[in-house]
């Protein structure tokens, strides 16, 4: 669990990640969700939605350490511009930020916080979306081939642990559905499937043009899981 926490958080202490540490990702995402709810319906009674919105996009770039924020930006600058596989995967390892990087993070912290705005706070819509999220990282890591994987990079320990992603999505799954069904059976589960949808194209285009995913890949995925997720099931059902 501890690992899990250091590889999704900025908390933990640090610990490398084993084959067994993807097991505890929907867990961790049930527990971000919990307190980003919780701040979102207490915000919401104390000032407008605006500020409240701003206040929850605020907690969860404090709560994740911006890791997976950076990793948007990263995965943008590395997948989105015409570059061989090599000077993608470069990219990505660079500390700047480029124009597709900031473009893309700022159009999903926009997204975020405009869905959270509009939309009645739900502790169950954050839980259902962000244990969602961390069990698409879970899937992904010990299912898809690793992009660095002849560099030794942290997620190495990923490798060979199918058994781990499919016990997350054994209780992650479920878990993402009955949260996101109690906000609303027919916006919670259009928004689950438009924002699982969405992660897998993250996925997919890093398939094609790195060979496989990356940590900034997984952290892309799972914002935009969470980003699409939101916006769609802030529409007017």
């Amino acid at each position: 669990m501890l690992e899990a926490i250091s590889f999704l958080t900025p908390f933990g202490g640090a610990r490398r990640p084993g084959p067994r540490t993807a097991e505890w990702f929907p867990l961790v995402g049930i527990g971000l969700g919990l307190i980003l709810g919780v701040v979102w319906w207490s915000s919401e009674r104390v000032w407008l939605s605006p500020v409240a919105a701003a206040l929850v996009v605020g907690a969860d770039l404090a709560l994740t350490g911006m890791l997976h924020l950076d990793g948007v930006a990263d995965a943008a600058d590395g997948l989105l511009p015409h570059l061989s596989r090599e000077r993608r995967l470069a990219v990505m390892r660079e500390p700047t930020v480029g124009a597709f990087g900031v473009a893309v993070a700022g159009v999903a912290l926009l997204g975020r916080w405009v869905a959270l705005e509009t939309t009645r706070p739900s502790i169950l819509l954050l839980v259902g979306l962000w244990v969602a999220s961390r069990t698409a990282m879970a899937v992904v890591a010990t299912t898809v081939p690793y992009a660095r994987a002849t560099d030794g990079g942290l997620a190495s320990a990923f490798l060979g642990s199918r058994r781990a992603g499919i016990v997350a999505a054994a209780y992650g799954v479920p878990a993402a559905v009955a949260a996101v069904v109690g906000f609303g059976p027919l916006a919670g589960s259009v928004a689950l499937a438009s924002g699982a949808l969405a992660a897998a194209l993250v996925v997919a285009l890093a398939v094609r043009r790195v060979g496989g995913f990356t940590g900034d890949v997984l952290g892309a995925a799972g914002v935009a899981l969470e980003t699409v997720g939101l916006v769609v099931a802030s529409a007017r059902w």
